[in-house]
């Protein structure tokens, strides 16, 4: 089967730019499965729009925002399936880790954040976006997005026994 160039040009970036544009993805998700389902999502929405992309250089953008509203589409659809308790569970008291711990375990925060605070956080702090602009993304007021990274900060801070 013969190819095009610009087959071989989207089989070149995505070679080039798979690694972290997975990584986006994880942290995104919160688990290596669903993150690879994610973004061979966004890649597909990118090759069927590769002759309308006409910058280049924008594709890491044009393929995280597809990924960000992939997954808030999948949000909206699921069930929710928190439910509030009347008992509070004791919280864990943990002491800091060790700086070469702390990355790993940061990782198993984000991952134990609810799926808003965890994009609230990636967005606003993984890919340095402004609170406006991550409001318009996830389609929620700035001031929810304040309060929810505020929450998910102090979340993580509990989790990592910094609070």
């Amino acid at each position: 089967m013969q190819t095009t160039s610009w087959e071989d040009e989207f089989r070149e970036y995505v070679t080039a730019r798979g690694p972290a544009l997975l990584r986006a993805a994880h942290q995104l998700t919160g688990h290596p499965l669903d993150a690879e389902d994610l973004l061979q999502n966004a890649l597909t929405k990118t090759y069927l729009a590769w002759d309308r992309i006409e910058d280049r250089n924008a594709l890491d953008g044009y393929v995280r925002r597809a990924m960000v509203n992939i997954n808030i589409s999948q949000w909206r659809r699921r069930k929710l399936e928190e439910y509030p308790s009347d008992e509070l569970p004791e919280p864990a008291v943990h002491d800091p880790l060790p700086a070469p711990e702390i990355h790993e375990a940061l990782e198993q925060a984000l991952r134990e954040l609810p799926e808003r605070m965890r994009a609230a956080i990636v967005l606003r702090y993984y890919e340095d976006m402004t609170e406006p602009e991550i409001a318009r993304t996830l389609g929620i007021s700035v001031g929810t997005v304040k309060s929810t990274v505020s929450r998910a900060m102090a979340k993580l801070r509990t989790s990592l026994g910094l609070s």
